[in-house]
């Protein structure tokens, strides 16, 4: 079964096929150099990149496959949740598509597709905990089966990359600000008293994220002069020898926060993920982790620790598949189509906030 995956949530434009389980082609366009500008993503321009995009990535994506409109059994896309500006395009798009050429359309929860984009790579072994950490979203899950999911925790406000998208804005990082400070967090020495494990004090598997952003801006307001003029070239703080000419005198102290501050989350989404395995006992065999924050460093060496030492495995996709992309998509609406769900033109697209509903249709 070849089925195109289209992933236009946020920013990233994304079109990948996918024959079964095996990805045949996958390609990206990022927009993040346009939204820098602005600090952060602006929902009209990432609409209107998505629409320009969009065709030569469907047109270069057959290519690479040497495939033809026609070999495309199913089109798979992502509706939500995210900016309704840009799933509108994408739904938009592949609803063209369908149209046009007969094939099968499946409308992806974004969320569903982050969990399983390991699968690409690596059988999952179920039943697995998911932590889905991202932009937009910090979720628990349960996951029985690629189809089962069942939430068991979730963010009550901010999501960990926001948490640390913002932070970024306060020490005036270039966009994207969490992938710098991970960087930065490289070179600096861990205080695990300078900032707090947010949302703890508590019985539940719900995250809050809201207080530790307060914190780590009051902490900073407290050192005046450290925090260096707007950066515009994140990529030279990569290198120890780029961060400490961009940074001066203060390079040290800026990677310690950073480094601080990211084990402040990653160690907080440790001890939630730890508390789900301690309340279902036995039942799970792994630890999956997913979304484009399964990409910092220090949230993945906390995680896969905890993993083994408790004798599961741990999952996790290559950093191309963490971000959004559209094998992810691709993979997940071949799992639904294979399982016979499918939708009709009717397929609507979800903003973030809202649940995204099981609304699928058994497959013509």
């Amino acid at each position: 079964m070849l089925c195109l995956g289209i992933e236009t949530s946020c920013d990233d434009t994304g079109v990948a096929l996918v024959d079964g389980g095996r990805l045949v082609s996958n390609r990206a366009a990022s927009q993040a150099d346009l939204h820098a500008v602005f600090g952060g993503v602006v929902p009209e321009i990432a609409s209107r990149e998505h629409y320009r995009l969009l065709a030569p990535l469907y047109r270069a994506c057959l290519a690479d496959a040497g495939a033809k409109p026609a070999d495309v059994d199913v089109v798979a896309v992502a509706r939500g949740p995210g900016l309704l500006g840009s799933l509108l395009t994408g739904v938009s798009f592949a609803k063209g598509l369908a149209l046009g050429t007969g094939a099968r359309l499946v409308g992806v929860d974004h969320l569903h597709a982050h969990v399983l984009a390991a699968g690409l790579e690596t059988a999952i072994p179920f039943p697995a905990v998911a932590l889905l950490i991202s932009g937009g979203h910090t979720n628990l899950y349960m996951l029985r089966s690629e189809l089962e999911l069942e939430l068991l925790g979730r963010t009550l406000d901010d999501a960990a990359g926001e948490a640390f998208d913002k932070a970024a804005k306060v020490l005036n990082l270039p966009y994207p600000g969490g992938a710098v400070m991970d960087r930065l967090a490289a070179f600096g020495v861990v205080d695990k008293t300078m900032f707090p494990r947010p949302y703890l004090d508590n019985q539940n598997l719900d995250f809050s994220f809201s207080g530790l952003k307060t914190a780590f801006a009051h902490y900073i307001a407290g050192r005046r002069g450290i925090v260096p003029e707007r950066l515009a070239e994140g990529s030279r703080l990569g290198s120890e020898e780029g961060a400490r000419k961009l940074l001066g005198p203060h390079f040290q102290e800026i990677a310690d926060i950073c480094a601080s501050y990211g084990w402040s989350i990653a160690e907080t989404l440790r001890i939630k993920a730890a508390r789900a395995l301690d309340r279902l006992g036995d039942e799970p065999r792994a630890v999956v982790l997913a979304g484009g924050v399964a990409c910092n460093s220090t949230v993945r060496k906390l995680v896969r620790e905890e993993a083994a030492a408790r004798g599961l495995a741990f999952v996790a996709p290559s950093n191309v598949l963490c971000t959004d992309n559209a094998a992810m998509i691709a993979y997940t609406g071949c799992r639904l189509a294979e399982a016979g769900l499918c939708h009709d033109l009717a397929l609507e697209a979800v903003p973030r906030g809202s649940k995204v509903p099981r609304d699928y249709t058994a497959c013509r």
